[in-house]
């Protein structure tokens, strides 16, 4: 991929984890199709900011990614304003508790379209520029999706098909177009309230004994992108070796 002149999507990409990776990757010449959904203010407030650096270099594009007849007018909008389209991080998440037995249709519905059904039906209308480009994707997993988390059954079981989603996209798209995951450990605490207590459970399991930060997750998405040209159907745990012990 040509860093200088390609250009990346990130899904949910105007707060926390999803701004950093613009960061970065607009750090490293990209050109960046800054996806939000409700959060306009932050979306332009970025976008303008690395506007100012490098014009043009960044274009925010709001859809609501559980509708799914959307999605191939984003991947359209990219390429009616650059023309091309190398890389596709399918960042945005939904997460919140669904303890059994508590369980609604919404719930179940909402929380597979965010994480599962949506990165599916974005990456089946960006594959075809994609291939052309013999870019990339890349699904910000989860490390709950090799083990769960209690009490979020239904979150865990959409990160796991995304996982298998990764793994069969790579399949699907090769030899043009390589697919990967990363999955995240303890990073940044869920916006709901997290117990300080269950904060120190947490990183008392983590072998590197503090939580990571959102570069980590960022800088991880570069690698993938741009320096593992033999690397597909991979996901990529950034959890300090949290996941060697739950």
């Amino acid at each position: 991929m040509d860093e200088a002149a390609g250009v990346a999507l990130i899904t949910g990409a105007s707060r926390r984890i999803g701004a950093e990776i613009v960061r970065v990757l607009h750090d490293a010449g990209l050109r960046i199709a800054l996806h939000f959904h409700r959060s306009a203010a932050e979306a332009e407030a970025l976008a303008a900011g690395l506007n100012s650096v490098r014009p043009d270099s960044v274009l925010p594009l709001q859809a609501d990614l559980n509708d799914v007849a959307n999605l191939p007018g984003l991947i359209e909008k990219v390429l009616n304003h650059w023309g091309r389209l190398d890389a596709l991080v399918n960042n945005a998440s939904t997460f919140y508790p669904t303890p059994l037995g508590e369980v609604t249709i919404s719930q179940w519905d909402e929380l597979l379209s965010g994480n599962l059904r949506a990165p599916f039906f974005l990456t089946q209308a960006a594959a075809p520029t994609l291939k052309g480009q013999r870019g990339a994707v890349v699904n910000l997993v989860d490390i709950y999706a090799e083990r769960p988390l209690r009490f979020h059954t239904v979150y865990s079981i959409a990160k796991a098909g995304l996982a298998a989603l990764t793994r069969s996209l790579a399949v699907e798209l090769a030899p043009e177009v390589r697919v990967n995951g990363v999955a995240p450990g303890a990073i940044l605490w869920p916006e709901q309230r997290h117990e300080l207590g269950a904060q120190a459970e947490i990183l008392g399991k983590v072998p590197l004994a503090r939580a990571g930060n959102p570069s980590d997750i960022a800088r991880a998405v570069r690698f993938l992108l741009f320096d593992a040209p033999y690397v597909t159907g991979q996901i990529l745990a950034v959890d300090g070796g949290r996941s060697l012990f739950i």
